[in-house]
């Protein structure tokens, strides 16, 4: 196998888990090196076969035209709603990414604590703690409510993995059709395609997102599906933050016309804390970590490496988004 010159850009405004999971996977297999944001771009691209950006938003313009001896560009991330592929193609790059799959499980596990924690109030719950107030609020049991999965892709599966031993009846909308295996196994109530979304969010009791944002799927959760969930429904996205009309989710919720919500994406980030919504018990946030797991920086840097090595024996690269 050809020993490749790699280098790894990381993100300035996270921690290195994702640096030192490539790193670790890698190994001494090729010659890694570390992007200096402070140093020109031009000498640290020189000869390096394989880039590696983290995430898909930490390469500028300059930094992809001096990557002029670059075969191949591996995006460290899902989504792709922030890369200009058309861009890297005109460079003449490979371009690859890790898909659903590599951070599935923490996105599940994610979605299920902000269905854990609003239908136990948490943070009402914590506030009384904190007051000395005690044996309040009542909470709700999960067992036979609804759970609406938008997206029965990879992480929408592990939710309702972890979901169905709560006895929640799993109701779900995808655009494809899903495997017999898969049925078998989660038995959904209710499986149907977009034309039938709207029978979905009418029955949520907990309503969670698993899609990637396009032109499509854009407010795909406007106002006008937001109307149609119940009063006590809870919405819940781990997936991207424009797939929810933001202002028509905060109306909602200042005026109770929805149960709560669990976010932890923002159309805008980071979003503007001086929200009144922001305020409200039954709002769960958390700072776009859903994905952020030891478990998915390995796996991650595990099909990173893999696309490496399968360019250094002169192998098709897996994971190929570049059409």
């Amino acid at each position: 196998m050809q020993r490749l010159k790699v280098l790894f850009i990381p993100l300035l405004t996270v921690t290195r888990h994702w640096q030192d999971a490539v790193v670790a996977a890698i190994g001494d297999r090729h010659d890694l090196a570390i992007y200096d944001h402070q140093r020109p771009a031009l000498e640290q691209f020189a000869g390096r076969t394989v880039v590696i950006e983290a995430g898909g938003v930490s390469a500028t313009d300059e930094m992809k035209d001096a990557a002029t001896d670059t075969q191949l560009w591996q995006i460290m991330g899902t989504g792709l709603d922030h890369v200009d592929i058309d861009y890297l193609k005109s460079k003449g790059f490979i371009v690859t990414n890790t898909p659903g799959q590599f951070s599935s499980v923490a996105l599940g596990e994610c979605a299920l604590m902000f269905i854990l924690m609003l239908a136990r109030g948490y943070c009402e719950a914590r506030a009384n703690f904190d007051a000395g107030t005690m044996y309040k609020p009542f909470g709700y049991g999960l067992d036979g409510t609804t759970l609406g999965i938008i997206g029965f892709g990879a992480s929408g599966l592990e939710l309702a993995r972890r979901a169905k031993p709560f006895g929640m009846r799993i109701q779900a909308i995808d655009v494809r059709p899903i495997e017999p295996g898969i049925l078998d196994e989660i038995q959904p109530e209710f499986l149907g395609g977009p034309d039938e979304l709207d029978q979905v969010v009418a029955a949520a009791d907990y309503l969670s997102l698993h899609l990637h944002l396009t032109d499509v799927t854009r407010h795909i959760i406007d106002a006008r599906r937001i109307g149609m969930m119940k009063p006590a429904a809870c919405l819940i996205n781990v997936a991207r933050g424009a797939l929810i009309d933001e202002a028509a989710m905060h109306e909602a919720l200042l005026n109770g016309r929805i149960g709560g919500a669990g976010i932890d994406v923002f159309s805008t980030e980071p979003p503007d804390l001086t929200l009144p919504v922001y305020q409200l018990p039954n709002m769960v946030v958390t700072p776009h970590i859903s994905g952020g797991t030891d478990s998915t920086a390995r796996a991650r840097a595990g099909a990173v490496s893999e696309n490496v090595d399968r360019v250094a024996q002169g192998l098709e690269p897996l994971y190929r988004v570049d059409g």
